[in-house]
């Protein structure tokens, strides 16, 4: 390392000097690294990475003369470890499956439900550094938090192990949520699924408009229309509204996946 880089570095550990190896060793004893390694069922080597990725900004007030930064910048590359990782899982696994089925999967597999699901499988939450009283942020507030961590927790992972440790470790979270039938817990979902997709294809969310209603108010029966970028894909029919917008996903999905396919065909 030069000389520059070197006396970059030092005055970097003396603004933060969280950022210095070893200076989150006040934070060690709040860890049970016994019970963590055995929830990552992975052997940790550097507990900086792992500390920096169980601090959540609201526990900084009580550590404010250590001058330390919340896991979220973790999050930003744990993100990107994930994806890339689930993405490669699915292509390998799901050989006969289309680039617009991938893309459905992989959204099912990455989204904000998923990252709870497997963040409660290890108990996360038992481990992060939060503040202690839990009605900060309510159960939708927790539910981010552990999201956001596990992402987090990827990142530590990665920068500890490297790329194939933190490949294993998603790997087996995702076998283990698909032999648990966690994919097929999520499906029949046409409005979640048309979703993902035509935000995944970068053509924004859903609109749903009632186009007819028919029958006595104690049969009613509509029909609705939906629309992805001002095009309309489908219209379903049903006895109630969710009905119809399920049967118009549907519907909307087929043509959606339909038009992604004849697109690659034309490369």
């Amino acid at each position: 390392m030069s000389r520059f880089l070197l006396q970059l570095q030092n005055y970097l550990y003396v603004l933060f000097p969280c950022t210095a190896p070893g200076k989150l060793s006040p934070l060690y004893s709040k860890i049970n690294w016994k019970q963590l390694e055995a929830a990552l069922n992975y052997t940790i080597k550097k507990k900086d990475f792992f500390v920096q990725a169980l601090l959540h900004r609201s526990y900084l007030q009580f550590i404010e003369d250590m001058h330390c930064q919340s896991n979220e910048r973790y999050e930003f590359v744990g993100d990107a470890v994930l994806n890339l990782v689930v993405a490669e899982f699915l292509h390998n696994s799901y050989l006969k499956a289309e680039e617009g089925e991938l893309t459905v999967l992989r959204s099912k597999l990455v989204n904000r439900k998923a990252l709870v699901y497997y963040a409660r499988e290890i108990d996360l939450l038992r481990f992060l550094l939060m503040n202690p009283n839990p009605s900060f942020a309510g159960e939708k507030g927790i539910e981010t938090i552990i999201a956001d961590a596990y992402e987090a927790m990827i990142a530590a992972i990665y920068q500890d192990g490297g790329l194939n440790a933190a490949r294993i470790f998603i790997e087996r979270q995702l076998t283990s949520a698909l032999n648990k039938g966690y994919l097929q817990s999520s499906d029949n979902n046409f409005k979640s699924e048309l979703l993902e997709l035509s935000q995944a294809q970068g053509k924004g969310v859903p609109r749903y408009s009632i186009i007819r209603e028919e029958g006595p108010d104690h049969d009613r029966t509509f029909t609705i229309e939906v629309f992805v970028e001002n095009h309309a894909l489908g219209a379903g029919v049903g006895k109630n509204k969710k009905e119809a917008e399920q049967a118009a996903a549907e519907q909307a999905l087929q043509k959606l996946k339909g038009i992604s396919k004849n697109l690659q065909g034309l490369f």
